[in-house]
C-alpha cells in the first residue's frame, strides 16, 4: 500500500514482517544495501524498536516529531535484519501527515515505508506519481493530495558517541545543533556495502530525462530542453522560474521535475542552488539526480 507523508509518498508494509518487507524491495527493485525507514505514530512506538533512547533522541523527538526527521539508533532483535540491510541500527520517524498517522494507528504496527517509486527514480509527491512509477506493483494508493515538504526526511544517527548527519533534509543541521550541539557529516559510503541510511547511492532521485546542473544560464549546447532557474534566465524551449525560498523550492521540486520529465525533452537543466546551508538538502538531491 502507498500512502502520503509530509515528505513524499511511501510504500508501506509491516516493519516487523520479513515477508512483507521483501515485497517492498521487490516492488521497488531496491538493492539489499539500502535500509528502510520505519514510521511510527508515537515516541513510545519508536522506543519499542530500539535498544537505547539517549537524551538527544528525546530532545529531538520532542522538538521535531511529528515531522521530517529520522533518527537512527541500535535496533531491538525483533526488528528484521532485512529491513536494516543487515545493520544493527534502525531508522525511525513519526510523520506529521494525518493519513499516515491514522494508518499506523489502525494497523497497530510500525510501517516500513521508503518512497513509493522505482529505485533511484524521482520520488512521488502525488498519488498519480506513484501510479505512474509503480503501476500494478502497488495494490492500493491512499490519495492525500500533494505532499507539503516535498523531499525526503533528514536522517541523523545517534547510534554512536557523536551525532552524525547521514542525509540532509529540511530539518537542517543548524536546527539540530542548536538543540543537541555539534553534528558530524558522514561521507558517502562504499556502494557495495550496506548503507546506514537510504538515499546515499551516488545516483538517486533521477528523472528519466538527462539532467544537468548549470551556472550562469549556460545550457546544454544541443537539443531542446526545460530549464529550471531562479536567478539567471536563459533561452530554453521551456523556462520555469523556481522559488527563491528553500522550503518553497523543495515543496515544488519533484512535482515540477515529474511534469517536465513527461514532456519528452532532450534534457533538463537546473540552475545550481544557493550555497547557503539552508539549501543543503536540495543541493544533495540535485547533485545525485545529475550524477552519472
Amino acid at each position: 500500500m502507498a500512502f502520503p507523508t509530509e515528505t513524499v509518498y511511501g510504500l508501506g508494509a509491516n516493519a516487523l514482517d520479513p515477508a512483507a518487507i521483501e515485497k517492498i524491495y521487490e516492488a521497488k527493485g531496491r538493492p539489499a544495501t539500502s535500509p528502510l525507514i520505519v514510521h511510527v505514530d508515537s515516541i513510545e512506538m519508536a522506543r519499542s524498536l530500539v535498544r537505547a533512547w539517549p537524551e538527544k533522541a528525546e530532545l529531538l523527538a520532542r522538538r521535531f516529531w511529528p515531522g521530517p526527521l529520522t533518527l537512527v539508533l541500535p535496533k531491538q532483535a525483533r526488528v528484521p535484519d532485512r529491513l536494516t540491510a543487515g545493520l544493527d541500527t534502525v531508522g525511525v520517524r513519526m510523520p506529521s501527515n494525518r493519513i499516515a498517522l491514522e494508518l499506523i494507528k489502525e494497523a497497530g504496527v510500525p510501517l516500513a515505508a521508503p518512497s513509493a517509486n522505482l529505485f533511484s527514480q524521482l520520488s512521488p509527491t502525488t498519488a498519480q506519481h506513484v501510479r505512474e512509477s509503480l503501476g500494478e506493483r502497488v495494490a492500493m494508493i491512499l490519495d492525500g493530495g500533494p505532499t507539503l515538504v516535498g523531499i525526503e526526511s533528514t536522517v541523523l544517527s545517534l547510534a554512536g558517541p557523536e551525532a552524525v548527519l547521514l542525509r540532509p533534509g529540511m530539518v537542517t543541521r543548524a536546527q539540530i545543533e542548536d538543540l543537541i550541539g555539534p553534528v558530524e557529516v558522514m561521507r558517502s559510503p562504499v556502494e557495495r556495502a550496506a548503507h546506514p541510511s537510504p538515499g546515499m547511492h551516488a545516483r538517486h532521485y533521477s528523472p528519466r530525462t538527462p539532467l544537468a546542473l548549470v551556472s550562469g544560464g549556460r545550457l546544454p549546447a544541443s537539443g531542446r530542453g526545460a530549464y529550471l532557474w531562479f536567478e539567471c534566465r536563459a533561452n530554453a524551449a521551456r523556462c520555469i522560474q523556481m522559488p527563491k525560498d528553500a522550503e518553497a523550492y523543495a515543496a515544488a521540486l519533484y512535482r515540477i521535475l515529474h511534469d517536465v520529465d513527461a514532456q519528452g525533452w532532450d534534457w533538463i537543466a537546473i540552475e545550481r542552488p544557493s550555497l547557503d546551508a539552508s539549501w543543503d538538502a536540495i543541493r544533495d538531491r540535485l547533485e545525485r539526480a545529475a550524477a552519472g
